[in-house]
């Protein structure tokens, strides 16, 4: 069906990116291409003076061992990517980069102000130029 998908993953919620990669897994075309992405949110640089320099590193490091374990669990073939930026915008550009024909993204429970869906799934979905799969 697909042969390019991004699955967008937050490592905090690592159960719902290990679902997610399976549906992806049942997705894919054979011989396509399932890319797992993180996004690390940029720290505020008001912030960031008081943090340790390697800070950024550390959390590199740290966000790709937990893919790959994420990846490996999962038994399909996947690719990882980690970007820094605010969420939305570093998902779109991804998919945009890879000509992605999917994103795949979890969204929690909302609150009044994105009743449907999560914020970070809500503007993905509006700004996407491909389709979007929204897994609760």
């Amino acid at each position: 069906m697909y042969k390019n998908i991004i699955v967008a993953v937050d490592l905090s919620h690592g159960e719902a990116g290990k679902a997610l990669v399976q549906k992806a897994a049942a997705l894919v075309d054979q011989g396509g291409v399932i890319r797992m992405l993180h996004v690390l949110e940029d720290v505020p640089s008001y912030i960031a003076a008081e943090l340790p320099r390697d800070l950024n590193d550390r959390r590199q490091a740290e966000a790709k061992v937990e893919l790959g374990v994420l990846a490996g669990e999962s038994g399909a073939t996947v690719e990882t990517e980690i970007r820094t930026g605010a969420a939305a915008s570093q998902i779109l550009q991804c998919a945009d980069d890879t000509g992605a024909d999917l994103i795949m993204i979890a969204s929690h429970r909302p609150g009044l102000s994105d009743y449907f869906i999560g914020s970070t799934a809500a503007r993905v979905v509006r700004h996407a130029q491909c389709s979007v799969l929204i897994s609760r």
